[in-house]
């Protein structure tokens, strides 16, 4: 029978899932345990090669690497949980990031400044401005408050129309700023009417549902 262990490698990398031989740098763990936790969460097998084959730690330099990166590498601390597997008479360390509550949650960069990253596909990548200020919005607790008729009513119908849109597109269709147009798009998807896709070109956004 195969191990949880086997099965999850099985599953390949994905959003929620990330394998690492070793972990050389606890900056460069920062950025992925950031993305999990800015995005619905998920687990590193730490032991495991990138084409699956398990390969085993042989010291706590892991772990220590892990706490380092959660604690002095990101803000706020990401949380996570660890436990220790053998498989195939190899240890693995599995690290568990879950979704975090303090979101956004940044990775300091080799320029010394916090940028904050999301998972997408099985890549770390960085957030735009609308997903970061979505998630400080979720995480401020504001109401939202809007009166449909007007100018946000008409980018829903934009956005039926074309299937997807852009914050450019937006800004060019109803000739407003760069600032009041994310901030619009910010309250529609906190009101679960508009959904983010980030890719590493551009984000754009679709209606919920479709």
């Amino acid at each position: 029978m195969k191990s949880r262990v086997e099965r999850l490698i099985e599953q390949g990398e994905g959003v929620s899932l990330d394998f690492k031989q070793c972990i050389t740098s606890a900056a460069k763990i920062a950025k992925t345990m950031v993305s999990f936790a800015n995005t619905e969460g998920g687990t590193l097998l730490i032991g495991v090669k990138d084409n699956g084959r398990v390969s085993g730690i042989s010291s706590e330099d892991e772990l220590h690497m892990l706490h380092m990166a959660a604690d002095f590498y990101s803000r706020p601390v990401v949380p996570f949980e660890t436990e220790i597997q053998e498989v195939q008479g190899k240890t693995v360390l599995l690290a568990h990031i879950p979704k975090g509550p303090d979101r956004p949650y940044a990775a300091k960069g080799e320029d010394e400044k916090f940028w904050v990253y999301v998972r997408v596909h099985d890549n770390s990548i960085l957030a735009s401005k609308t997903t970061v200020d979505f998630m400080r919005e979720q995480r401020s607790g504001r109401s939202v408050k809007l009166k449909m008729g007007g100018l946000e009513e008409q980018i829903l119908k934009f956005t039926a129309e074309r299937g997807k849109i852009t914050l450019n597109l937006v800004c060019k269709r109803f000739n407003i700023g760069r600032r009041r147009a994310s901030r619009m798009l910010v309250d529609l998807m906190r009101l679960d009417l508009l959904r983010s896709h980030t890719f590493e070109k551009e984000e754009y956004f679709t209606l919920v549902g479709h």
